[in-house]
């Protein structure tokens, strides 16, 4: 059976205008509802974190020297921490401060990091565990995307949601094994076809679309910087770090390029993006999941098309709250189709690297770590558990990177040399 080649838009290369401005619509789309829950659920302006996600991917891009194809958007992992601030302070320009000193903290752990040399990843990190904590990204979000396809806010199946869910994946899927400009294109093409199909449901509500003004600045706010509030948010960045590590290599094994001499540069971007938030009143930012996702089913990895969706970001939120609150309508279970396809790439994206390193499960060492990490990963991102430390808790993903990491280090390897 022959078969179909889809073309590869490499890191490097670039396309026409008229191409890259669907695709950067795209990668806005893609990440547009998480990075708007974030501040919904913090109490900050949902307008002002789409508009420094679009000025913290353009700084990303520019400190990564326009090498690394990645989209930065709303943390998760700040959020109880900054509900504890302003609950402790009674004040959220006091957290914004946390913020703030967490993006030093990255900036700080890229600067220890790029003076010690990033030979450590090698030993800490070998194949069978990147690959099994990319198996743990894809499927630990598997229950948020199958929540925004089949449940209702009640948290009870809605049929029409389930339906429009089901439609938009099936296009996502048929658009994807299309070639040409259609090929590229799936996840806005599907989000389209759900958007209609959601219209015809009666589930889009035009009301805000109709209110929001054409254009308009968001409400900017500044920190007031308070050591309590530090000291509640600013460390949560070490264990972002671990997430972004994992982002960054997911990303390097998609794209075909090894980024882990590039991990300094990539934390620094990613520690200035969330200084410059902090700074306006958004939340943390962090490397997107979602968007690793369009890039392995799209197969287009240029970063000029990230330097249009982040462009497109400032534009949304910075300036036009028509657009945002357009954006802003689309149903969840559209959503929640497409995140179906994108978090499962993500997941496959994992075991395909098992196979392209050739890891041997005939190991036992191989075998128990991937067991382990991948079990304990998945069960606690999909249970929403996490490991309280003190003011802090430790998500699924941390988790297992951390117990993987153990376990590869002290783990005795097979000594298949002296066995001969």
């Amino acid at each position: 059976m022959a078969k179909s080649e889809r073309e590869v838009i490499g890191v490097d290369d670039r396309v026409s205008v008229g191409r890259a401005i669907p695709l950067g619509i795209q990668h806005m789309m893609s990440m547009f509802g998480s990075t708007v829950l974030v501040p919904v659920l913090t109490g900050l302006n949902p307008n002002v974190a789409i508009m420094c996600s679009g000025i913290g991917t353009i700084c990303y891009l520019l400190v990564t020297r326009n090498k690394i194809p990645s989209y930065l958007g709303s943390s998760f992992a700040f959020i109880s921490p900054i509900l504890a601030a302003v609950a402790a302070t009674g004040d959220l320009h006091t957290a914004l401060s946390g913020v703030v000193v967490a993006g030093c903290v990255f900036l700080a752990v890229a600067g220890i990091i790029k003076l010690v040399g990033t030979g450590w990843l090698d030993k800490l990190l070998p194949p069978v565990l990147v690959a099994s904590v990319m198996i743990v990204i894809g499927v630990g979000l598997s229950a948020t995307a199958a929540t925004m396809a089949l449940y209702s806010s009640t948290e009870s199946f809605v049929a029409t949601g389930a339906i429009v869910a089901g439609i938009t994946l099936v296009a996502a899927v048929v658009f994807s094994s299309m070639g040409g400009l259609i090929g590229t294109l799936p996840v806005l093409l599907a989000i389209i076809v759900g958007y209609i199909v959601s219209f015809f449901f009666g589930l889009v509500d035009f009301q805000s679309v109709i209110d929001a003004p054409w254009i308009g600045l968001p409400p900017i706010q500044t920190p007031r910087f308070d050591p309590g509030a530090i000291a509640l948010i600013a460390p949560v960045a070490l264990v972002v770090v671990i997430e972004h590590i994992g982002h960054l290599l997911a990303v390097g094994e998609i794209v075909g390029k090894d980024y882990r001499e590039m991990l300094p540069r990539s934390l620094a971007g990613d520690g200035i993006s969330t200084v410059i938030s902090g700074f306006l009143g958004g939340p943390p930012t962090t490397t997107y999941a979602e968007n690793i996702g369009v890039m392995s089913v799209t197969r287009v990895y240029s970063t000029q098309v990230f330097w249009f969706a982040g462009g497109f970001a400032l534009i949304v939120g910075g300036f036009c709250p028509k657009l945002a609150a357009f954006i802003n309508s689309i149903p969840v279970p559209v959503m929640g189709g497409v995140s179906l396809l994108l978090f499962g790439l993500i997941a496959s994206n994992g075991l395909r690297m098992l196979v392209t390193n050739k890891v041997d499960f005939d190991d036992n060492r191989n075998l128990m770590i991937a067991s382990v990490v991948i079990i304990l990963g998945v069960g606690m991102e999909t249970a929403g558990i996490a490991i309280p430390l003190g003011n802090y808790t430790l998500p699924g993903m941390a988790t297992s990177a951390l117990v993987g990491i153990v376990m590869n280090l002290i783990l005795p390897k097979a000594k298949k040399e002296n066995a001969e």
